[in-house]
């Protein structure tokens, strides 16, 4: 390839632009998702106050949980297998695995729907308007998934900012009925918005019929990743259980609040396998050499943006931080420091996720979340019995930097059985 003054480019560089090019929008779309989770989170803490924001709070955790049921059975087996392939292949695979997310949505959707008229009260209410929004939800994030894996982030970030854009209007009727089951609906009705649009941008079908094949055929990497994408999002759902039971509601709103203060490093690593893990597989199919130093820095990026963003937070007047969360400020930003240890330590590890998933070490993955998500629940609810909301926080910080070198430590063994694997054998004639 040459350039415009007649010097050739290196092979090299066109690689890399492609590969920058994926990354920015994959930045691009993480940061609409931030914006938006962070709007949502902001605005509902101003409206409803500290004990109905806890409320709020327990119901996000668990769409959390029901999030990753989907990645790990549908749209995480897509992103390994399916990224960077003929468009005939992923139209097919991705119809496949949007219908996966909507069956699951579905169902998971009506039990919660069930439990929370069961359940009551204004807890109760908030499940069951949960159980009505879970479909549009997961389908919308299976479309992101989907189009990262074809390499095209920007229609990602065109579905992120539908939803950003519905949202507002939705927002405002919620703030004007003031209950968190308005806010619910708000939230979740504005994703539906954005999972219709998916269907057009992609021109494919959710395909029901198809999730049974899906999970057959891919039931070795998702069977896995369904427990370890659980055990991650369950962790953080019993913590909040926990927290609320030992300490109290209040006490899971001031942690929410606290992690909104990072909101947009916490929205990155929650979405970050929709750029990551599409980009660790193709650098392990073209330089598989090249894969530990590309989660390294994918790791340390993170860790070091994080710490940069809390070492800023310290530095926001108290003035300031209650025009954003309101009365949740003052015993939020008290928890500014080891959420942002906690956001560090996550994030340094999920440049060793991404190599995992790329290398399809599904049993050293899972190992690897199911300790690190035993050290979380562990350090949050221990810390929690020993020194309350702040030794909650504590704990979960000093639980995600050994779960963190636990990831490290077996993509190190991952690599080097890969390395193994694939030396040629040596001729002996």
């Amino acid at each position: 390839m040459t350039t415009g003054s007649g010097r050739t480019r290196p092979p090299g560089g066109s690689t890399r632009w492609a590969v920058a090019g994926r990354l920015s929008w994959g930045l691009a779309d993480q940061a609409a998702s931030s914006m938006t989770n962070f709007a949502v989170g902001i605005y509902v803490a101003r409206s409803l106050g500290l004990t109905a924001f806890g409320v709020f709070s327990l119901a996000w955790v668990t769409y959390g949980v029901v999030l990753n049921v989907s990645r790990g059975l549908a749209t995480d087996p897509l992103m390994v297998r399916f990224s960077g392939v003929p468009e005939a292949s992923w139209r097919g695979a991705a119809a496949r695995s949007a219908g996966t997310a909507l069956g699951a949505g579905t169902a998971l959707g009506a039990v919660s729907l069930v439990a929370g008229l069961a359940f009551g009260g204004r807890v109760g209410t908030a499940f069951a308007c949960l159980g009505v929004v879970l479909p549009g939800l997961l389908l919308q994030d299976a479309w992101r998934f989907a189009f990262f894996a074809a390499g095209a982030g920007r229609k990602a970030f065109l579905n992120d900012l539908v939803w950003g854009v519905a949202l507002v209007p939705a927002l405002v009727l919620a703030g004007r009925v003031g209950t968190v089951a308005a806010f619910v609906l708000a939230w979740g009705g504005s994703a539906a918005v954005a999972a219709a649009y998916g269907c057009f941008q992609s021109g494919v079908r959710p395909h029901l019929t198809g999730a049974r094949a899906w999970l057959r055929d891919h039931r070795d990497l998702g069977s896995r990743y369904l427990v370890e994408n659980v055990s991650n999002s369950g962790a953080s759902q019993l913590r909040a259980y926990g927290l609320g039971a030992i300490v109290g509601v209040g006490a899971v709103g001031v942690i929410r609040g606290a992690e909104l203060l990072l909101g947009p490093f916490l929205a990155l690593l929650m979405g970050l396998s929709l750029v990551t893990v599409a980009e660790a597989a193709r650098v392990l199919r073209r330089a598989p050499h090249r894969l530990g130093p590309f989660c390294l820095v994918l790791g340390g990026g993170q860790a070091a943006a994080a710490l940069l963003w809390g070492g800023a937070l310290l530095l926001v007047p108290d003035r300031a931080g209650e025009l954003v969360l309101g009365g949740v400020w003052g015993a939020a930003s008290d928890l500014v420091v080891p959420v942002t240890l906690g956001v560090a330590g996550a994030g340094l590890g999920t440049g060793a996720a991404a190599g995992l998933r790329a290398l399809g070490a599904a049993r050293r993955s899972l190992r690897s979340q199911l300790i690190a998500s035993a050290c979380y629940v562990g350090g949050g609810l221990g810390g929690a019995a020993l020194a309350g909301t702040a030794g909650s926080a504590w704990g979960v910080a000093a639980a995600t930097v050994c779960g963190s070198a636990v990831w490290w430590l077996h993509l190190r063994s991952a690599l080097r059985e890969h390395q193994q694997n694939t030396l040629p054998e040596v001729r002996t004639s």
